[in-house]
């Protein structure tokens, strides 16, 4: 079967029979989910999508009753007490347990959960007659479980990081002396949240009798921590089966609302063992203030939920098990649903090659998705090119993005999962680090090898158009064409006599002296211009540079103003970036969340000290460039956030704001730098001796492109266009207004603007303070807010992965200058590349 074929409906039901949940499910996401059209949300291992009519019966809920604080006994905290004690059984009787069996403790989440085990655990250090407790976790963990490590290190209590194959290989007949009763911990996910493998629940029970390692070594009595949180999410868990002394849970991960709230299961067997030292409102039957005296709550749930529960959140979760149940009829059925589309991707992904019959990804997985009862709704890999090469997972996030295709990046919180997969060595972790990669950023490449990963994940609510949407993009973004299809591998699959491990060898690349080419004999790209794309002969070196363009952006994200003469002003050019909009909750709106921002066309006209505001179909209007009248009279100051910094602005008034709510179709505000507030660059030159103000803009007073950088790109475009599918071509005008520069120069070789450390223009120094790290806004077309993959596909894959285009620049003033620089369209430019 052909790519295409593979990606129909007919072929996911010929290869798994458990979609859905009787009705129509396209019709359930049109009742429940509505918000999410248009969207490919892949991100539910993160947090899963709640359903409308669960906010709606709670939002009726709240209305209609009248909840007290249960810590009360009027009538009001009595019902809330009441409902809070049946969410409480709710929550059992999901997990097939009992209140006799087991106990319900509300945290903020699952974290606040594993924190709580970890502050009230008796740790033992060690002594001359017995040895001390043992805190041992799966490496394939959470990092918070990891990071108990941190508390009971300094305790001198040992932590030992187990691998997945110790734990049974290493097992062992313990010792028959059963007296010991030193209490170790043992912690291990029922699901890794990197690859989606489910851990045997029986390693329960093997732990708490000494069956497994490390329990069969040391001498104690051992309790079980499963971290139930990736699990949950899509698949049913039987306390009855794996009786764990310590289950912690998100709901938010299960529901998708409440938020910040979670739960610890505790084993009322095991509770007797936590010891608190801090109490707080509710946890004490007794205490006297004057005196060391305090006698905790015999309620197991009172005596660890500190404070007053999150009460109203509590409630949500009852609806939110209404809504599971109702939509879906429970989690087998969930499980069914989500395991089979994850297996289909899986499928797919791993049996789709380039053209040359290299393979498009790296799985990592163990196994090969073989049962629900073994893999869950999640799928983690790595996109390769042509020649084998790893592509950056931030380059495969931008595209995603741009195909609003929601995906996860990175390590995802278990960097155990993460260097076992990539194999990377804890030097290399390190050396990463010395290398300015640290979690959660975007450095995806550290000297070619990858720093994390693209993880895909299912919900209860995801469909077969989800996986159709994300292997399409697949395809069209990253295969080199033809798309090919390892019918072999695909074969094995579908039969199930697969080897189970490890992916099938990359075969080679046939050349045309008849010989083979291995993955280690690949040619490498490089960032030299391709031959006849930009290059020109030496003798042009004496071409004249010059600024052919001047742009400002007096709205942040918004349209571009050209302009011929334009004032530099201390935060570079005059008003650039000194207004953004920002949505009802204050939030700033770039192009990347909202792209009909290109279509407000901010004009600023300087006789008039107006700022003009015009859109197609709108009347224009306008916002005085300076109010001379006090701040406070009419406008009031409000704090929002660019580029993570904290910017202080001041609120343009209703006008503005229902112009451009009527724009984008959605509440949002026009508010402006306020002038009192200043805000230091990020890119700082090197050895600048202090700090350059910025306005609103991202990291650097100016933005800088060359012409002839441009005109490659659009070069390099137009011919990876030849096999492309209806693909509109670009120019070089809109190639140059998509990378939104404020400065655009004549420059003789593409990219040589990278390597120069100053310039002048016309009689204005400037620094170059870096380069600028590009992001799917790229792929916005200024004109019109559609999204194309262009020009970012080609730019990254000009670039091997480094994704940059244009420099940053500051403005020097001369010492004790006062005069105001201008900035013209047509001045000469002199480049003072590095020596060499």
């Amino acid at each position: 079967m052909d790519f295409q074929t593979l990606c129909t409906f007919d072929t996911f039901k010929s290869l798994w029979s458990h979609y859905g949940y009787g009705a129509n499910l396209r019709d359930v996401i049109e009742q429940e989910f509505t918000r999410i059209k248009g969207i490919t949300y892949l991100d539910h291992a993160a947090t899963t999508l709640y359903p409308e009519s669960l906010v709606r019966d709670y939002f009726q809920d709240i209305s209609r009753n009248v909840y007290g604080n249960p810590h009360s006994h009027n009538p009001s905290s009595r019902l809330t007490q009441d409902t809070v004690d049946r969410v409480r059984y709710r929550v059992l009787q999901h997990f097939n347990a009992t209140p006799e069996e087991y106990s319900v403790i509300f945290t903020s989440g699952c974290t606040a959960a594993v924190k709580l085990v970890a502050e009230s655990f008796p740790w033992r250090p060690p002594a001359e007659s017995e040895a001390g407790s043992h805190f041992c976790y799966l490496t394939d963990s959470h990092t918070s479980v990891v990071g108990i490590r941190g508390l009971v290190c300094g305790r001198g209590v040992v932590a030992l990081p187990v691998s997945p194959q110790e734990v049974e290989n290493r097992a062992r007949t313990k010792g028959e002396d059963d007296t010991c009763q030193t209490p170790h911990l043992f912690s291990y996910p029922a699901q890794s949240n990197f690859s989606g493998r489910k851990y045997p629940l029986g390693l329960v029970r093997g732990i708490q009798t000494r069956r497994l390692y490390p329990a069969c070594d040391h001498q104690g009595r051992w309790f079980v921590l499963l971290d139930a949180a990736s699990h949950v999410s899509c698949s049913p868990l039987n306390l009855q089966e794996c009786p764990a002394d310590f289950v912690p849970v998100s709901f938010y991960k299960m529901f998708g609302f409440p938020t910040g709230l979670g739960a610890l299961l505790v084993r009322n067997d095991a509770a007797g063992i936590l010891k608190k030292t801090y109490f707080g409102g509710g946890t004490a039957a007794a205490y006297l203030s004057g005196e060391d005296y305090y006698v905790q709550a015999a309620n197991i749930c009172d005596r660890f939920e500190d404070g007053t529960v999150s009460f109203l959140d509590v409630i949500a979760v009852n609806h939110g098990f209404e809504g599971l149940y109702r939509i879906t009829g429970g989690m087998h059925n969930i499980q069914q649903h989500t395991y089979g589309l994850a297996r289909y991707t899986y499928m797919l992904l791993s049996s789709l090659c380039h053209g040359n019959g290299r393979p498009v990804a790296q799985i990592y997985t163990e196994g090969q998705f073989d049962s629900p009862s073994t893999q869950g709704a999640i799928l983690n890999f790595n996109l390769k090119d042509c020649h084998g090469q790893i592509i950056g997972y931030s380059q495969v996030d931008r595209m995603a993005s741009l195909y609003n295709i929601h995906v996860r990046t990175g390590c995802f919180c278990n960097t155990g999962a993460c260097q076992s997969f990539l194999g990377i060595t804890n030097q290399q972790m390190r050396r990463n680090l010395q290398a300015g990669h640290v979690c959660g950023d975007a450095i995806d490449l550290v000297d070619g090898q990858p720093t994390g990963s693209v993880r895909v994940s299912f919900g209860y609510m995801s469909t077969f158009e989800d996986c159709q949407k994300f292997l399409s993009f697949v395809a069209e973004c990253f295969v080199e064409k033809p798309v090919t299809v390892d019918q072999v591998r695909l074969q094995e699959l579908i039969t199930g006599t697969a080897a189970s491990g490890g992916l099938h060898e990359e075969p080679p690349i046939n050349n045309t002296n008849g010989g083979a080419v291995r993955a280690d004999e690949r040619a490498k790209p490089t960032d030299a211009p391709l031959r006849g794309f930009g290059h020109r002969d030496s003798n042009s070196h004496r071409e004249a540079y010059t600024l052919t363009n001047i742009y400002i952006y007096p709205i942040k994200s918004c349209g571009a103003y050209e302009v011929h003469d334009w004032p530099v002003g201390p935060l570079g050019l005059l008003y650039d970036r000194s207004w953004m909009v920002v949505n009802g909750n204050g939030v700033c709106l770039s192009q990347k969340r909202e792209p009909r921002l290109c279509l407000v066309r901010p004009q600023v006209h300087l006789p008039s000290n107006k700022l003009l505001l015009q859109a197609s179909g709108m009347d224009t209007i306008s916002v005085p460039l300076e109010n001379k009248t006090p701040m406070h009279a009419h406008y009031r100051v409000c704090q929002s956030k660019v580029c993570g910094d904290r910017v202080e602005a001041i609120d343009c008034g209703d006008e503005a704001a229902s112009w451009l709510s009527d724009v984008l179709g959605q509440p949002c505000r026009l508010i402006r730098q306020s002038p009192d507030f200043t805000r230091d660059t990020k890119k700082r030159p090197s050895g600048a001796a202090t700090a350059t103000p910025l306005s609103l803009v991202n990291e650097a007073q100016y933005l800088m492109i060359n012409r002839a950088s441009a005109e490659l790109i659009q070069k390099l475009m137009s011919s990876r266009q030849d096999d492309a599918e209806g693909d509109q071509l670009l120019d070089t005008h809109n190639v140059i207004s998509r990378f939104r520069a404020n400065l655009v120069i004549a420059g003789v070789e593409p990219f040589e603007e990278d390597n120069w450390p100053h310039l002048i223009i016309g009689n204005t120094r400037f620094v170059v303070a870096g380069q600028c790290g590009r992001c799917q806004m790229i792929g916005v077309d200024q004109e019109t807010g559609t999204k194309t993959k262009e020009p970012l596909m080609s730019l990254s894959a000009y670039r091997n992965g480094k994704v940059t285009f244009g420099v940053y620049l500051t403005h020097q003033l001369p010492e004790g200058s006062s005069k105001v620089s201008v900035l013209s369209a047509g001045s000469l430019i002199q480049p003072e590349p590095h020596s060499s």
